[in-house]
């Protein structure tokens, strides 16, 4: 074993060669401690050599070192007369301990002069030396510099068809004062320390030549593993986003804040750094997630020490891969591969223990075999025991194997992206470690995982032998839910949204926006509005929970856009359900009982009611519906829970979702002259449950149809999929020419859709300084009012109504605060509900009554044309009964309208002349004759 020569004494010996060369002896300095010792090594066994072949007994040779036939006595044959061979060892040892005592003793009396000042000699050379200052480089300007010398360091490796040494990011590159790589190994291999093996493989600059191997088999190889894994340990520690943060490093510090143990990495953050392993991920993902897996391991410790007592493994989740696949469309060309997918979940099983890591017990000798990695492919078994031989049997070890989490959930295609007449497919999911519980049914999810085949007995059985059945490995869950797109909004959109908020009339705007391919129906549209954006759920002590979606429900003739209503809220809302009352049971609507073919233990699934929590659920075609099944969303509606007692399972499921029904009347179309409860077939504890009632009625006015008629053959043509080329300034045409009846910019579908996020997420508005005399004394009149006509009841759950929809509306405009305009806008809402299920006869009356809460915020023209609308209507009617024909214009005296508009307190009817409202509906005013002539 070679001795290592203390530091100290190489220095000794250094300033020794240069005090002999300061008095004139000659300059040895260049000789290194190595050289030294093997010349001395060398010529110590050439003095022991000459030592014993000149001996006595060597035939009376010379003893003497210098004797010419002393060094070729090694090589020659010994003479035939010698003396038998004696045993030496004892002479050897003592001529070598000799020896060793006449080296030079660095050690002696003057030891402390050669350690004195020698000022020509205790001087550095000035050439090489950079004593410019420079100013301190920032983290990005660092980044760059980096990859600058990489670049070029590869560069030259490469002209030079070799390795350069340095070039590859070795742990050396942090502390430069240690030596060289070869010398160190050299070094530890010399004073046999246990040192990883790892270490002694040379890492390779150029991964991208495969030398003919495929990419599971070149990243299973140590060399290329090892490249791998230093190049993402080095991009962890520096990669740096475009304002100079270090982006990983502190996603590692929230990470162990948190106590978890998932490290999200973007993949094109990856490609962006390292194209070739980026490469590698998809083809080989198992390989190469577990290598990643270790690297990060390595760099949390490095950076928290002691983290490995939270946590012993760190996982790396791969998000925003950039293909994204269909279910399916899955094929075998995606067998072992990194995908990623798209779906709603439709059930998941308990939560179960897996094994991982196998310890087995020999039953002959009760040794402990293993411990072996169970992966998810087939069971592991030990062959023999290395203890006894035999081949078994084994039993697991239950208390050395480590188990880690397993779940199981299946995903469905979502109901918009199937193609038409098609079945939704389905596929299974594995969740492990820290993933399990990450979704529930009824969420709409992004998976990213390794789609796999494993053995089915089952599926064999039925099939024949060579067919295998598929799943997903997850490897990262991405939930499609109101705090993901809240997170994923760029701070463009939020100053967008913030903007939009602090226009005085963004109320009317967002009412404006709703459904803009369908033509009037306001009242439906602003019902939506305050649906989609819904009040604040309270809790009380958690005794009893109070709601805040609000119900509504459409009822109205045929062909006036009802379903059309709910397919765009389908599309608007960030969750919803859709379904139809025909098609639609009980247990689909809530919950039902299956039993899981693989535990044969019984399992809920969940109904469209639950899987729209916290969402919306859409329900055609309402008045359809069995009774029975009706009765069922009773408490869905009201207590948003369902509660099931079916094959010994006992529970309650949420279901706290806003449900928007549409329901045709009785025989077919709305009889205005009977009440809201006898035009539909819904009983009175299903028509207390909603909120808002809103009755759509197909009424004949030349003027409005003909506006219609335009709206729908313009909407034809911008929508016809030549539109972009072909006819365009006819489509411009027809859009300028549509009537608008206030005039308000529309707000884009995607950045509404933004906005109702962000208002629901972010804004909970809280009940402060309401006039509470005002809300009592209205429910007193509407209950008198109610009894009064026999129409709807109007109970408690009204007073709630008002309460939710006054909250809907403050957190439309993003207030913190219920104000009384909220409330003002909530009454109009709930009496214009309750007046329009009213019989025709009362209705006018009822109208005249509550008039001071109906003209609540409505624009003045839009009253005046409302009334100048039934002037006309009235005298075509008296004209049309007293001279049995149709009028080509309707001149109304100027006088008599303004006598009307007094009595709803508007004076001023200048700006209703002028404005494009009167003039789209055909109105001319003649101011010399004081007359309004309407050309029909």
């Amino acid at each position: 074993m070679v001795k290592q020569k203390c530091p100290m004494r190489r220095m000794r010996v250094q300033r020794q060669g240069d005090r002999r060369m300061s008095d004139g002896q000659p300059d040895l300095s260049h000789v290194t401690i190595e050289d030294n010792e093997e010349i001395k090594m060398a010529d110590r066994e050439q003095e022991i050599s000459s030592s014993i072949f000149s001996s006595p007994r060597s035939g009376g040779q010379s003893s003497s070192p210098t004797h010419p036939t002393s060094r070729g006595l090694t090589s020659s044959s010994p003479p035939r007369d010698l003396p038998p061979f004696e045993d030496d060892g004892d002479d050897l040892d003592s001529t070598v301990r000799e020896e060793e005592d006449d080296g030079e003793d660095l050690f002696d009396d003057n030891l402390e002069r050669d350690y004195r000042s020698i000022p020509a000699l205790d001087v550095y050379e000035r050439t090489g030396i950079d004593n410019i200052e420079y100013e301190q480089m920032s983290p990005g300007a660092r980044h760059e510099a980096e990859i600058a010398m990489r670049k070029r360091d590869r560069e030259e490796a490469r002209i030079a068809g070799r390795l350069r040494e340095g070039v590859l990011y070795d742990e050396s590159d942090e502390d430069e004062s240690r030596p060289r790589r070869r010398r160190r190994l050299a070094e530890r291999a010399a004073e046999d320390d246990a040192y990883d093996k790892e270490e002694m493989i040379e890492s390779i600059e150029n991964l991208e030549d495969m030398k003919d191997h495929t990419v599971r088999e070149w990243v299973s190889m140590q060399a290329p593993r090892l490249e791998i894994k230093n190049r993402f340990k080095q991009f962890l520690r520096t990669y740096v986003s475009e304002k100079g943060h270090n982006v990983y490093r502190e996603k590692i510090k929230q990470m162990c804040q948190a106590n978890q143990s998932s490290l999200v990495i973007d993949y094109n953050h990856l490609a962006s750094e390292w194209q070739v392993i980026a490469y590698f991920l998809p083809e080989a993902p198992a390989e190469m997630l577990k290598i990643f897996d270790e690297a990060a391991k390595e760099v949390v410790l490095s950076m928290f020490s002691n983290y490995e007592r939270i946590a012993t493994d760190i996982h790396i989740r791969i998000a925003e891969l950039p293909l994204l696949e269909e279910l399916r469309y899955l094929r075998q060309l995606h067998l072992n591969q990194l995908i990623r997918t798209r779906g709603v979940v439709t059930s998941n099983t308990g939560i179960l223990p897996q094994l991982k890591l196998v310890k087995f017990n020999c039953v002959k000798c009760s040794y402990i075999l293993g411990p072996f990695y169970q992966g998810q492919e087939q069971e592991t078994k030990p062959g023999s025991c290395p203890e006894c031989q035999s081949s078994g049997p084994f039993e697991i070890n239950m208390e050395q194997t480590v188990y880690q989490n397993y779940q199981r959930i299946t995903i469905q295609e979502s109901p918009g992206q199937v193609s038409a007449g098609r079945l939704p497919r389905s596929k299974d999911a594995l969740l492990l470690a820290d993933l399990v519980d990450s979704c529930k049914p009824g969420d709409e999810i992004e998976i990213t995982g390794i789609y796999r085949n494993s053995y089915d007995t089952a599926l064999n059985t039925a099939n024949g032998f060579p067919v295998f059945t598929t799943v997903i490995e997850a490897n990262y869950i991405n939930k499609k839910d109101n705090k993901s797109v809240i997170d994923a909004l760029t701070d463009d959109d939020v100053k967008a949204i913030i903007s939009l908020s602090k226009d005085e009339r963004i109320g009317e705007r967002i009412v404006e926006s709703i459904a803009p391919s369908i033509y009037g129906h306001l009242k439906v549209k602003r019902a939506i509005a305050v649906a989609l954006f819904g009040g604040e759920p309270k809790d009380p002590g958690n005794k009893h929970r109070v709601r805040g979606d609000i119900n509504l429900l459409i009822c109205g003739d045929p062909g006036t856009a009802k379903s059309q209503f709910l397919k765009y809220v389908e599309k608007i809302a960030h969750r919803s359900v859709f379904t139809t009352g025909q098609g639609a049971s009980a247990v689909g609507l809530t919950a039902y009982v299956n039993r899981n073919p693989v535990s044969k233990e019984w399992t809920l699934e969940a109904g469209a009611l639950v899987l729209a929590d916290k969402g919306v659920c859409l329900i055609d075609e309402f008045d359809k519906m069995n009774d029975q099944d009706r009765t069922s969303i009773h408490e869905a509606m009201e207590q948003q829970s369902i509660s099931i007692s079916k094959a010994g399972i006992v529970t309650s499921l949420q279901a706290r979702c806003t449900i928007i029904a549409a329901a045709n009347p009785l025989g077919g179309r709305y009889d205005p002259s009977l009440t809201f409860s006898e035009n539909v077939d819904l009983t009175e504890p299903i028509l207390s449950r909603f909120d808002i009632l809103c009755t759509v009625r197909d009424t004949v006015d030349p003027v409005q149809d003909e506006q219609l008629a335009k709206f729908v053959v313009a909407s034809h043509v911008q929508h016809h999929p030549n539109s972009k080329t072909d006819n365009s300034n006819e489509k411009d045409a027809s859009e300028d020419q549509l009537p608008s009846s206030s005039g308000l910019e529309k707000i884009p579908q995607e950045l509404l859709r933004k906005y109702i996020i962000y208002a629901r997420e972010k804004v909970h508005p809280k009940l402060h300084n309401i006039n509470q005399d005002k809300v009592a004394h209205l429910y007193a009149e509407l209950r008198r009012e109610s009894m009064a006509t026999g129409s709807i009841p109007i109970t408690v759950r009204h007073i709630e109504s008002m309460i939710r929809i006054a909250e809907a509306n403050a957190r439309m405009h993003l207030r913190e605060y219920v104000s009384e305009d909220d409330v003002n806008m909530a009454i109009r809402i709930m009496l214009e509900s309750f007046i329009d299920t009213q019989k025709f006869s009362v209705m006018k009356s009822m109208a005249k009554a509550f008039s001071k809460y109906l003209m609540y915020n409505k624009d003045n023209n839009e009253l005046l044309l409302f009334l100048i609308k039934q002037m006309v209507r009235d005298q075509s009617a008296y004209y049309r009964n007293r001279f049995g024909g149709e009028q080509d214009y309707v001149e109304i005296e100027e006088e008599e309208f303004a006598e009307k508009a007094r009595q709803l307190h508007i004076h001023n009817l200048a700006k209703f002349y002028e404005s494009e409202l009167f003039a789209g509906n055909r109105f001319v005013y003649d101011s010399s004759r004081k007359l309004i002539i309407q050309s029909l």
